[in-house]
């Protein structure tokens, strides 16, 4: 099988990661803090390390990493009908895995592809447990309706969150500078936190978190993937300070003033890559 085969059948598994991250999450936050959704939060964690191996492979064998996202199963109207499409949904990544593995001659890839396996193999183990456990539990849906102006600001916050969290992973697995990726992944990590604090309120508050994403930049060249972030964050830093001025609520006011110091830091940060990768005259 030639380079071009084997990295199509790479990004058809980074798609099905990342419908899986998505999947989990949005299940995980409807929930509510509790053992539960943090055991799958746990295993979103596992399904994201797996994305980035699949996608430091790709990149490696000379492709790109797909921003793609795979097959959801997000019907059922019942918790424990969310946790028997999660169980199918890890069977399928089994079968796939296992094809994969099939088809594929070198020996590296093969390795990675059955390390990865045995997580959905685990993984699978523990939705089916779920299933029993939220019915025992009557574990029930927690989201509201809510639309009004907070609302939506927590939605543009997730809608923003995760649009850079692909736009700074994409850029992180591209770059050739080290130092420039392992911050890319920094700030990609922090901005995971500030998707969970945002959609947790928004359920708090009784509404329903919306994860979707925004155009990603797809710079190739260190310097236009740096120009690129360093534009978002002051943008972003300036919504969040409005946004804190606009509620009256303490404790979101704290968490947008929170976040807003972090992107503002996250721009020191890309300012400073920027300015190594372009010495003034």
């Amino acid at each position: 099988m030639d380079k071009s085969k084997i990295i199509a059948l790479l990004n058809k598994d980074l798609e099905n990661e990342h419908g899986a991250i998505i999947q989990y999450l949005i299940h995980a936050y409807a929930i509510g803090e509790g053992e539960m959704a943090c055991e799958i939060e746990a295993i979103s964690r596992e399904e994201m390390r797996h994305l980035d191996w699949l996608a430091e492979t790709i990149v490696e064998l000379g492709g790109t990493p797909s921003l793609g996202r795979g097959k959801m199963l997000m019907e059922g109207k019942s918790v424990a009908e969310w946790m028997e499409n999660n169980e199918s949904l890890e069977e399928d990544a089994i079968a796939q895995y296992k094809e994969h593995i099939k088809l594929t001659q070198d020996s590296k890839i093969k390795l990675l592809l059955r390390r990865i396996l045995s997580d959905e193999e685990a993984h699978r183990g523990q939705f089916e447990n779920f299933v029993g456990k939220v019915r025992q539990e009557g574990t029930k849906d927690l989201r509201g309706t809510r639309q009004d102006r907070m609302a939506q600001i927590l939605n543009w916050g997730i809608e923003h969150e995760y649009t850079v969290i692909l736009q700074y992973l994409l850029h992180s697995y591209m770059t050739t500078d080290e130092e420039a990726k392992k911050q890319l992944q920094d700030q990609a990590i922090n901005e995971m936190q500030h998707l969970s604090w945002l959609a947790e309120e928004m359920v708090d508050c009784g509404g329903s978190p919306r994860i979707e994403h925004a155009e990603v930049d797809r710079s190739t060249r260190t310097v236009d993937m740096l120009q690129a972030d360093l534009k978002i964050e002051p943008e972003v830093a300036a919504k969040y300070d409005h946004a804190a001025k606009e509620t009256q609520d303490s404790d979101l006011k704290k968490l947008f003033l929170r976040i807003r110091d972090h992107e503002i830091y996250h721009a020191e940060v890309f300012s400073n890559l920027l300015e190594e990768e372009e010495p003034p005259d």
